[in-house]
């Protein structure tokens, strides 16, 4: 599942591309074709990013609302843009670029109203000027759960999946299977300075890369898929050398150093 700093970038480059022209809106599902035709014509005025999910406003006041989910994706391609293949349910097409959207869990036109109740519920996005970083430290010391499990759900806090999960709690020294309340705000304010400053870097660089350039050894242009991680789907901890304890937790795999994140 795409992570937050996916979902910014992704309005980062729609905001580009697509704000301030008129759209032409198609689907090549029956059950969004109606969606769709009420916003072809449309102006799309702004495009804001909340943790995963997505709204895009337009000059009607509907906003569109999209979360990936597993299996979403949007497509970026020239305009006019080639024959739609395979399930697409949402393609939008600006001057100079098209965006298609296929495979997302939730694809829906909603008030403003109805956008303020999906972040309602939502926890703070450490991307957003706006964030709130006591919203979720007020969540971690109310709770036994772990801090690892904690870090999944979204209304503690905005845009954590299973990669950065595993890369922060590593990179700050704290075992994933720690109750919340147990986490000190010394430790609470490194974990959410890195998270800012990790998210930004996957914002800037479309792609997980957690280690530095000067611990890669190469530029990261150059890595493989997934490298450039200390812990997520590593056998060795990239800090220490140390083998990585893998176990479940909230039904994902987990990597922690014994070493880096004592219990």
């Amino acid at each position: 599942m795409p992570e937050g700093h996916t979902i910014h970038r992704l309005a980062r480059d729609q905001r580009r591309d697509l704000v301030g022209a008129p759209l032409g809106a198609s689907s090549a599902q029956e059950r969004f074709v109606g969606g769709a035709a009420r916003l072809d014509g449309q102006v799309l005025r702004r495009v804001e990013p909340w943790g995963k999910h997505l709204f895009q406003w337009y000059e009607s006041g509907d906003v569109l609302h999209v979360h990936l989910g597993l299996i979403g994706k949007w497509q970026r391609r020239p305009s006019p843009p080639p024959l739609a293949v395979g399930e697409m349910r949402l393609r939008l097409e600006g001057p100079e670029r098209t965006w298609d959207l296929s495979g997302p869990m939730v694809c829906r036109i909603v008030t403003p109203d109805d956008r303020d109740a999906v972040v309602a519920r939502l926890g703070p996005d450490p991307l957003r000027p706006d964030a709130d970083p006591d919203r979720m430290w007020s969540r971690l010391q109310r709770s036994d759960k772990p801090v690892g499990i904690l870090l999944m759900e979204q209304d503690v806090v905005a845009g954590i999946g299973n990669v950065y999960r595993s890369e922060l709690l590593n990179i700050v020294g704290i075992d994933p299977r720690r109750a919340g309340r147990a986490v000190t705000r010394d430790e609470f304010d490194a974990l959410w300075a890195e998270t800012v400053r990790q998210l930004r870097l996957g914002v800037r660089r479309n792609k997980i890369v957690t280690m530095s350039p000067a611990e890669l050894g190469r530029p990261i242009s150059r890595l493989a898929r997934g490298a450039g991680r200390y812990a997520y789907k590593q056998e060795a901890c990239g800090r220490c050398g140390t083998p990585l304890d893998v176990f479940p937790l909230a039904g994902r795999r987990t990597w922690a150093c014994r070493a880096c994140q004592p219990r």
